[in-house]
């Protein structure tokens, strides 16, 4: 194990996507080495934490700052921007797992008991 935590969320076989309330979402890049990792973790959860703070203040220009922070971090830990993989498959974040090729499987896990 290489010390990442694990997700309450059903993941994709081949660990492309978790789903969360049927829809599929990005994992992390699996080849980021684990000190990268963290470090872009903590400026996303820094930057969600500016998101907050901006709302609370109610400062549209905080707000887009942090939301761009936000973005860039996602984008370098490979949850969103180009896929990390290198086989041609289409990515399909933020697709309902029912119309993607995941359908099957995920039925699936919807049938087997927790």
């Amino acid at each position: 194990m290489t010390g990442k935590k694990s997700t309450p969320f059903p993941v994709t076989p081949d660990g492309r996507y978790f789903v969360v309330r049927g829809r599929l979402w990005r994992t992390t890049n699996p080849s980021l080495d684990e000190e990268t990792r963290r470090h872009l973790t903590a400026e996303l959860m820094r930057a969600r934490r500016a998101v907050s703070a901006a709302l609370r203040a109610g400062d549209a220009q905080q707000l887009a700052m942090a939301r761009m922070s936000v973005d860039k971090a996602k984008i370098a830990l490979g949850e969103r921007g180009p896929v990390w993989w290198d086989d041609g498959t289409p990515d399909f974040n933020r697709h309902l797992a029912k119309n993607t090729p995941y359908a099957g499987w995920y039925n699936l896990i919807l049938m087997t008991p927790s």
